[in-house]
């Protein structure tokens, strides 16, 4: 997907999409603007595992791409405090980072999208796979550096 999208230079409005929100902040009350976008982007990393889950060709590694939209592009859904509609396509010159997980996630990543459907319906087991890919985290990369990640060539910034 984020090949499709560098190649076309927009990310589409589709899918999962993960916000600062007014019910995050509420839910969150002590946490500054960097602390709430850190959750925001946790919840963008868990939802990516369903987007993994239905594409078995794609890379076992979870993306997140960071955007700056206008507020009235998107529009809480209310299925959890940071989950968004986004309403437009998205630029690249509006992207403002990736995090993405290296290759050695990969084999955690892939055992937490085998256990989705166990975890949702509460067995403990499938929910500390999930909890396992949740505590790794994602590598920072500059939207220039993209391309090189996609091509298999990645060295994230340091």
């Amino acid at each position: 997907m984020l090949g499709a999208w560098l190649a076309s230079g927009e990310a589409a409005a589709m899918g999962p999409a993960y916000a600062v929100t007014g019910a995050l902040r509420e839910w969150y009350r002590e946490g500054d603007s960097d602390e709430l976008e850190y959750v925001a982007g946790l919840a963008a990393a868990t939802a990516a595992l369903t987007l993994l889950a239905a594409d078995p060709t794609a890379p076992r590694r979870r993306v997140v791409l960071a955007v700056d939209v206008d507020d009235g592009a998107v529009t809480p859904t209310g299925e959890e405090p940071a989950a968004v509609k986004l309403s437009v396509a998205v630029a690249k010159k509006r992207w403002a980072s990736a995090l993405v997980d290296d290759e050695g996630a990969e084999s955690v990543v892939a055992a937490a999208i085998s256990s989705l459907d166990a975890a949702a319906a509460g067995d403990d087991d499938a929910m500390f796979a999930l909890d396992e890919a949740g505590a790794y985290e994602l590598n920072w990369y500059a939207v220039q550096e993209l391309p090189q990640l996609v091509a298999g060539r990645d060295q994230p910034q340091q």
